[in-house]
C-alpha cells in the first residue's frame, strides 16, 4: 500500500497505537522496578537477620558480594556498597507501615538519595509520594 492509498484514520490509529505501545512501556518497567526493590528488600532482611541472629560482620557480606557477582556476572547491583544500601534499606523502612508500601513504587537510585538525605519520616514519605508523583 502506498502513501496516498492509507485511510483518512491511517493518523488517528497510528497515534493510538504508539500510545498503547509507550503505556505498555511503562506499565513494564514499573513491575521490574517494584520486583528489584521487593528483591533487594529480601537480600536487605536477610543479611540483617543474620547479622542479628548469627553475628554477620563485614567480611560475610563482602563474600556473598563476590560469590554473587561471580554467579551473576552482566548482572549489576550485587556490590558490596549495594549491599550494605540493601540492609540499610530494609533496616529503615520494616516498621514502617506508611512508608513500606511507597518505596516500591519509585526507583532504587531514588530511593537511595531519599534515604540517604531524609531522616525524619515525614519528610521521607513527602519525597516518595512526590518521587512517585511526578518522577
Amino acid at each position: 500500500m502506498t502513501v496516498s492509498k492509507l485511510p483518512e484514520d491511517y493518523g488517528s490509529l497510528l497515534v493510538e497505537v504508539k500510545e498503547r505501545i509507550r503505556a505498555g512501556q511503562y506499565q513494564a518497567l514499573r513491575a521490574v522496578n517494584k520486583e528489584l526493590i521487593g528483591l533487594y528488600w529480601d537480600i536487605g532482611r536477610m543479611i540483617a537477620q543474620r547479622q542479628k541472629n548469627e553475628g554477620w560482620g563485614k567480611s560475610v557480606v563482602e563474600r556473598l558480594a563476590g560469590d554473587l557477582q561471580q554467579e551473576f556476572p552482566g548482572i549489576k547491583g550485587f556490590s558490596i556498597q549495594n549491599l550494605w544500601y540493601m540492609r540499610q534499606f530494609y533496616l529503615e523502612y520494616h516498621g514502617s507501615e506508611k512508608l513500606q508500601p511507597l518505596v516500591g513504587e519509585i526507583s532504587w537510585s531514588h530511593n537511595l538519595v531519599i534515604m540517604s538525605r531524609c531522616k525524619d519520616p515525614l519528610e521521607r514519605e513527602f519525597y516518595l509520594r512526590m518521587t512517585r508523583k511526578f518522577g
